[in-house]
């Protein structure tokens, strides 16, 4: 993507070879120092975006990219398929992972269990663990020297450093040492006092800290992969082929080939192929999808209509005004790449720390090394002491850290309905202090719903929602659905119905029963000359304030009752709200609903702030605006509107109940599309965010408290091992504990 403006360009890299957030931030300031240029690279989404003076094209970019240590090139066009979509490097990882798996577990088996330690086992274990950590351990190797060449040290340093003096040093114990020997045996004991070096294997430690951290990674690059999956979603929800009028014939072609001034046919049930011009024809068109407007809009010659909206009524015929990339979708699928882009990059806090930890190891291993010589010791011994620092330094129950709390976390998440898409999401939830949540199909049920019926003198309830319901049985438009659907539930079947006339706009007409019955606008009564009981005006005007929509009844020339019709709330959304309010958050509604609806919805769940009549390109302005306040944002939404402003959110959350694009788009996905799973989904990530964090803690302090005995040359491999091992199982037990987790729908916690 290469977009001119005036003397600069922006352009748009697609970034290959970070491993860490620390990446990002060096090419981003190596891309800086050149002359003119201003670059934001995201760790996340693997994408630069770059706006640098017209004269240096993107090939001068890349360049100085690949001297930095990494790769770079132009996005390829939008894959069309998942198939094509497939990711080549998270296959290699994947693969990785497996081989060291199948690997490391027997390494790690015979290292703790004395018992097993056949003779020359050892031999063995260093067959099974040189592969571990030179194959599947080389993209650590490979971005430790990367880092090195830039004097910086993150986590990868550390894994190398350690898992290649482990296997370093127990190559030297049992080709030079005396480990090889026939019958060597790790004893079960924890003994502290200097032992001799070239008498033990650290095989264990290289293989385990490998798996571990490979698996860690693994599960963060999946994640991380489902950030074009939004786009995608959003694309893929236009028209595929469309009937279009060329040469006097109607002929159908792929939407993608129609052009502007193309006219072509949309049927009822058929979704409009592109934004464009109504031609011929009347009908409601269903915008939910694109605009959130729950009630379906009345389209006729002249009016516009956008593409992926779907033709809910009667025949159209559409003149094309836009086309390709000039569409509203496709400019909302922009407004979405340009959120995700946009995102601060969280920096991972286990490279946070090892970019102290790591020099400071290093260098307590020197002056170990030094002191040890400087002291008079022999050569083995100070190397020895040295090494062990290496290994101890190197925390096995780091690797485990973040993924075993995610896997119980987004485990239990699952079982609660709440799906968590990665590690970078749990920072946003405990900054989160304002919520703001999309009304139509998150806080309402997102369906037009009979709520009322209203009737004249002598008429009863039952007559009008029985006659009026058999009418609109026969009509296709939504609301005339939802009243057939209320009279069916009542009543079971209905009357059938003769001479049906539908008016483009204005109502229907029929006779039902003998009786000649008409349902509508109250334009229609007054084509009949039928005059409107003042009573039911008042409760006309009454629903229509509050933002409902009424629905005239009459028969026999005169006015019988008013069915009110509206999106109705769900039932769970007040306590929800009450919910959002005890974890001590502002809670917002936005909607694209005109006010007076929003309104009438806000107070009935107890919201105080309304944002109403919005566009999707608004709604990211709504949510950027409360962020420029210094707000953390979280977002609550389930439609195709929703994607850009859930993208744009500190933390944005879907209902599963509503589009792909959504919950693309979003941080977390609430399956049951029950708002309460939202306040479950923010009190889980925070108390999961917690557990991560205290499991780096130990994670570093049980390796952190036996450096000082393997400087002193106090450190024999069982200790070593039961190091590891105490700190992984401390940390397994501790992202265990996320399994009591319980949701908050009946209580707040």
């Amino acid at each position: 993507m290469n977009l001119v403006t005036g003397t600069t360009a922006d352009v748009e890299l697609e970034i290959g070879g970070m491993t860490c957030a620390s990446c990002a931030m060096r090419i981003e300031k190596k891309l800086n120092k050149l002359d003119g240029v201003s670059a934001t690279v995201n760790y996340a989404t693997e994408k630069a975006r770059v706006r640098a003076p017209s004269g240096l094209g993107p090939d001068a970019l890349i360049l100085e990219i690949e001297k930095t240590g990494y790769t770079a090139m132009l996005p390829a066009s939008m894959p069309e398929t998942a198939a094509e979509a497939a990711d080549p490097e998270l296959a290699t990882l994947r693969g990785r992972l497996v081989g060291s798996i199948v690997l490391s577990v027997p390494v790690i088996i015979l290292a703790m269990v004395p018992a097993w330690q056949f003779t020359y086992w050892q031999w063995l274990s260093l067959t099974l663990a040189a592969p571990v950590v030179v194959w599947a351990a080389w993209p650590f190797h490979r971005a430790a020297f990367t880092n090195l060449r830039h004097g910086a040290a993150t986590m990868d340093t550390l894994i190398s450093v350690g898992t290649s003096a482990a296997l370093l040093w127990s190559v030297y114990a049992l080709f030079f040492g005396t480990a090889g020997m026939p019958g060597m045996k790790h004893p079960f004991e924890f003994t502290i006092a200097p032992s001799d070096g070239a008498s033990n294997i650290y095989l264990e430690v290289a293989a385990g800290v490998t798996m571990f951290v490979l698996a860690g990674r693994y599960f963060e690059k999946r994640s991380k992969r489902q950030a074009g999956a939004a786009l995608r979603a959003l694309l893929e929800l236009g028209a595929k082929d469309v009937a279009v009028r060329r040469s006097g014939n109607e002929i159908r072609i792929p939407a993608a080939e129609l052009v502007v001034g193309d006219e072509f046919v949309i049927r009822p049930g058929e979704k409009i192929a592109t934004d464009g011009v109504v031609v011929e024809g009347e009908s409601a068109v269903d915008t939910s999808l694109l605009t959130g407007e729950s009630v379906p809009i009345e389209v006729t010659i002249g009016d516009p209509v956008v593409g992926a909206t779907v033709n809910a009524g009667g025949r159209l015929v559409v003149r094309a005004t836009q086309v390709g990339s000039d569409t509203q979708l496709s400019q909302m699928a922009r407004l979405v790449e340009d959120a995700q882009s946009g995102k601060a990059e969280v920096q991972r806090l286990a490279d946070t720390v090892s970019g102290v930890f790591v020099p400071i190891v290093i260098g307590i291993a020197l002056v170990t090394l030094v002191v040890w010589l400087g002291l008079g010791f022999p050569a083995s011994a100070a190397f020895t002491a040295a090494v062990a620092v290496l290994i101890i330094a190197c925390p096995c129950a780091l690797g485990l850290a973040t993924p075993t709390a995610l896997l119980v976390g987004t485990g239990r998440g699952a079982q609660l309905g709440v799906l968590i898409s990665g590690p970078e999401v749990l920072e946003s939830t405990r900054r989160v202090d304002t919520i703001v949540l999309d009304k139509t199909g998150t806080v309402t049920t997102g369906r037009m719903t009979l709520v009322e019926v209203v009737t004249a003198h002598g008429t009863t309830e039952d007559e009008v929602l029985r006659l009026a319901g058999a009418l609109e049985d026969a009509s296709e438009h939504p609301i005339a659905v939802a009243i057939a659907q209320a009279a069916a539930g009542r009543f079971g079947a209905l009357p059938d119905v003769d001479a049906f006339t539908s008016i483009g706009g204005t109502g229907v007409h029929g006779v039902v029963a003998g009786r000649l019955v008409l349902a509508g606008r109250e334009a229609l009564l007054a084509e009949w000359s039928i005059t409107v009981d003042p009573m039911l005006a008042v409760a006309k005007a009454k629903a229509e304030k509050a933002g409902r929509t009424a629905v005239m009844v009459a028969w026999e020339g005169t006015a019988r009752g008013v069915l009110i019709v509206a999106d109705a709330v769900k039932g769970a959304s007040a306590e929800a709200v009450g919910q959002f309010t005890a974890l001590g958050l502002a809670t917002v509604l936005l909607t694209g609903d005109n006010r007076a609806v929003a309104e009438q919805v806000a107070a009935q769940v107890g919201i105080e702030r309304v944002i109403a009549e919005v566009l999707p390109h608004d709604k990211v302005d709504v949510i950027t605006r409360l962020q420029s306040e210094g707000r953390v944002v979280a977002m609550v939404g389930d439609g195709v509107n929703d994607a850009a402003a859930l993208a744009q959110a500190d933390l944005g959350l879907a209902m599963g109940t509503g589009t792909d694009a959504a919950m693309q788009a979003a941080d977390i996905t609430l399956v049951r599309g029950d708002l309460r799973a939202a306040a479950d989904a923010i009190r889980l990530a925070r108390k999961t965010l917690r557990t991560i964090k205290a499991n780096l803690f130990w994670a570093f302090a049980y390796n952190v408290a036996a450096i000082p005995l393997a400087a002193f040359g106090l450190l024999n491999p069982m200790l070593a091992g039961a190091a590891m091992a105490v700190s992984s199982v401390f940390v397994v037990g501790n992202s265990l504990r996320l399994r009591r987790f319980r949701s908050g729908a009946r209580a707040y916690s």
